[in-house]
């Protein structure tokens, strides 16, 4: 699953899954808010954590980053 498309914009799934994390959540709890399948939640979460869009805690939840929170702000 891409989180950015080709022109640098969020993917609908990214958009869905940054907004999902206005407090941390592991991944199950990320699926259940956005109600996207899990191995979608996990492939998309692994990818923007890579971008440095989220990062991941010791106990496996998830937090979205300055950088994805500025990405997810809608253009002026």
């Amino acid at each position: 699953m891409a989180c950015i498309g080709t022109s640098g914009e969020l993917t609908d799934s990214a958009r869905k899954l940054l907004a999902a994390l206005d407090t941390p959540a592991p991944p199950d709890q990320v699926a259940t808010r956005t109600e996207l399948p899990l191995f979608r939640v996990r492939s998309g979460l692994r990818e923007m954590a890579e971008a440095g869009l989220v990062e991941i805690n010791g106990s496996g939840a998830y937090s979205i980053t300055t950088l994805g929170r500025s990405l997810l702000k809608p253009a002026a």
